[in-house]
């Protein structure tokens, strides 16, 4: 094989991350199967190169390097799609690379420079997660041969891929010889296997700064290099190890209507040791630490003064099934009560986010762990204790919350009849029978939960265009595209939310949708509509984030307007955290009594930290508490009203396109912010 000679692949430099030493074992094995044309292996001439953890990336990149956004027209330009156009839209809309993206990139930048400043001509650059194909070994030598023949400079080629997918037009299309296939006339995805010379290295150091995924950014730079394929892919990724890349472009191309499916999303059934029990003191992480086993799969009950008398019976009797296996800051977590627990549970494990001074003497040393606050590594601590997999997520640096007490449900006589839907299946939905979440003192009346901010929109008032906007996106269980023309203001009575057959190239027909600019938490989000009638269609008054991604619904089915959906979803984790999971979300249908399409009404979501309350014309018709049957959503949302066309005709019923175009009428938005909520001390629940 051409390897290990002048004129020859000298080097080889493969990409590992310090936390996946099994990934370079793997590799190295597979580079041990190999023979240079000296007779020695493959391995001989590796060195393997520390990546960068996008965990560790406590900054932004310096933008002489890296700039950490790209178009979409980039995008398009390298991966066409026959929806979408490259206009003045697609050119201006920015698409913000995530963190791993970003450290792919700094880490091949780096090994640029190291070939850059080498005395080897050829080097061979691998990403961890790849394996050689059949014929690999004979494919190299017969492309190395061809370049020997055409040409007798020392430097034949820039950049060489051995690991790549083609894009943008069919393979047919391309006048290809047996070895090599000269690439700028096409677009390659993968930059997980390439050789680079020694020129080729300087020559991408002083095209710096990249912007966007490295392997996009490399083919806007195809033009300055002199760039071939061989003749096949011979180094492929290996689909029995799991990515923990981020993709920036997905949520994108959901928005613009590319994606058309939404799937359900659920996490990975793994069995986790447990229960886990964590105490500390006050200001030690526990509420970041409640969080961050709640990202791992734990149902986690945490911060309160007790547990719930039933949970507590059900944990202290084996004969029953606990609803948690996570305990976190809970005050009454004594050091006999711990004790007990641990001779109950033999795969039971302990963590202390406090001082040591006030450690469990009477634990097992190897079911405990000390977690600091300090620890510069919380993942890694915690991951080899529980012997879970490293999480390719940030860990949550919330502020610790008081410790609050439970109080018994008050009575439920102004609830309306409603039906719970199915729901979906995740760690952080409590389905069990019998099970009413968990009531703590209502801190509605609490000074700090006073309104602070209030944003309005009237039918009878100019459109603030700063405080609102008309969607011009869709999702991809929407049959519709949002557009702003599709808003109108009929009178001063009211506005109109318009759905109609209309194609356009990423949908068949067009709605409308408003939106706040602005993400608010906790506080009283308000609309008086009158939703449409026509089956199909669901008319939404909602707030809603992504990363991670949490929701509370109120919905119109036009199938029947007698009845308004609610719905909560919950996905824990802090800002930029890529936890997607569930598309049912836990939807019940309330009995309303009236018809909600004859006439306008008001509906309102009060969004306490504690408790969500639904209100129909000023009476609480239905609540949620914590856990009942989720968390409550904790992180800041956008307020939209929209009028959409589901996928789901077991949902909203089947679209008659003769009622189309189709209305909801809006008089008014309403949104009250209340001020946040001040955290007090903790008290210790350290034994």
């Amino acid at each position: 094989m051409s390897a290990g000679s002048e004129d020859s692949i000298e080097r080889i430099y493969v990409i590992n991350l310090d936390r996946k030493p099994d990934r370079w074992l793997q590799i190295s094995r597979e580079l041990r199967r190999f023979r240079s044309n000296s007779g020695s292996s493959l391995f001989s001439i590796t060195r393997r190169f520390s990546a960068i953890d996008a965990r560790y990336l406590a900054t932004d990149p310096d933008e002489r390097i890296l700039q950490p956004t790209y178009s979409l027209a980039e995008q398009l330009l390298v991966e066409p799609n026959q929806r979408l156009q490259i206009d003045a839209s697609s050119q201006v809309r920015r698409i913000k690379m995530t963190r791993q993206e970003i450290a792919v990139a700094l880490s091949h930048i780096e090994v640029w420079r190291l070939i850059a400043t080498r005395d080897i001509e050829y080097t061979l650059v691998l990403e961890d997660d790849v394996y050689f194909q059949r014929g690999f070994a004979r494919s190299l030598d017969a492309s190395w041969l061809s370049f020997t023949n055409q040409s007798k400079k020392r430097t034949a080629f820039d950049l060489l891929y051995l690991s790549f997918k083609e894009v943008g037009i069919s393979t047919q299309d391309v006048k290809r010889s047996r070895e090599l296939v000269r690439s700028p006339d096409r677009w390659i995805w993968y930059a997980s296997g390439y050789v680079l010379s020694r020129s080729g290295a300087q020559k991408l150091l002083n095209l710096l700064p990249t912007h966007g995924p490295i392997d996009l950014w490399l083919n806007l730079q195809f033009e300055k290099l002199d760039v071939f394929t061989v003749s096949r892919s011979i180094i492929e990724q290996r689909i029995d190890t799991v990515s923990t890349n981020s993709y920036s472009v997905l949520p994108v191309l959901s928005q613009v209507g590319v994606v058309t499916r939404e799937k359900p999303l659920l996490p990975q059934a793994t069995k986790l040791p447990g229960p886990i029990f964590a105490v500390g003191e006050s200001g030690t992480g526990l509420t970041a630490l409640a969080t961050a086993l709640s990202m791992l799969g734990y149902t986690c009950c945490s911060d309160l003064s007790e547990l719930p008398s039933s949970e507590l019976d059900s944990l202290l009797d084996k004969k029953h099934d606990c609803r948690f296996n996570a305990y976190v800051n809970i005050g009454s977590f004594d050091s006999e009560l711990l004790r007990k627990i641990e001779g109950l549970y033999a795969d039971a494990r302990f963590i202390l986010t406090g001082s040591r001074n006030t450690w469990l003497p009477m634990i097992t040393p190897s079911k405990k762990l000390f977690l600091p606050n300090e620890h510069r590594d919380k993942w890694a601590a915690l991951s080899a204790f529980l012997e879970v997999e490293y999480p390719a997520l940030p860990y949550p640096n919330s502020k610790d919350i008081v410790q609050q007490d439970i109080i018994s449900h008050p009575k439920e006589g102004y609830a309306l009849p409603f039906k719970r839907l199915k729901f979906d299946s995740s760690p952080w939905i409590m389905s069990q029978k019998g099970w009413h979440g968990i009531a703590i003192a209502d801190i509605g009346q609490n000074e700090n939960m006073k309104p602070a901010t209030t944003q309005t929109w009237s039918s009878d008032a100019t459109f603030n265009d700063t405080e609102w906007m008309l969607r011009d996106d869709t999702f991809p269980s929407n049959l519709s595209l949002f557009v702003p023309e599709n808003f109108a203001s009929i009178s001063t009575a009211f506005s109109n939310l318009t759905l109609r057959k209309e194609t356009t190239s990423v949908r068949n027909f067009t709605s409308a949708a408003i939106a706040s600019r602005k993400s608010f938490k906790y506080g009283t989000f308000a609309a008086e509509i009158r939703p449409s009638n026509v089956s199909g269609l669901i008319t939404g008054i909602f707030l809603h984030r992504n990363g991670p991604r949490q929701e509370i619904d109120i919905e119109f089915l036009g199938k029947d307007t007698t009845k308004m959906l609610v719905n909560v979803y919950f996905n824990p984790g802090t800002e930029g955290t890529k936890l997607e999971y569930g598309y049912r979300g836990t939807p019940t249908l309330i009995e309303l009594g009236f018809d909600a399409s004859k006439d306008f009404h008001g509906y309102e979501i009060e969004w306490n930290a504690n408790v969500i309350r639904w209100r129909v014309d000023g009476r609480v018709v239905h609540e949620r508490r914590i856990w009942d049957p989720t968390p409550i959503p904790n992180l800041s949302m956008e307020f939209n009203v929209n009028l959409w066309h589901s996928r789901s005709t077991k949902l909203a019923g089947k679209l008659n396109i003769n009622e189309l175009p189709a209305h909801t009428e809006i008089k008014s938005i309403r949104i009250n912010q209340y001020r946040e909520t001040i955290t007090s001390p903790l008290k210790s629940s350290a034994a």
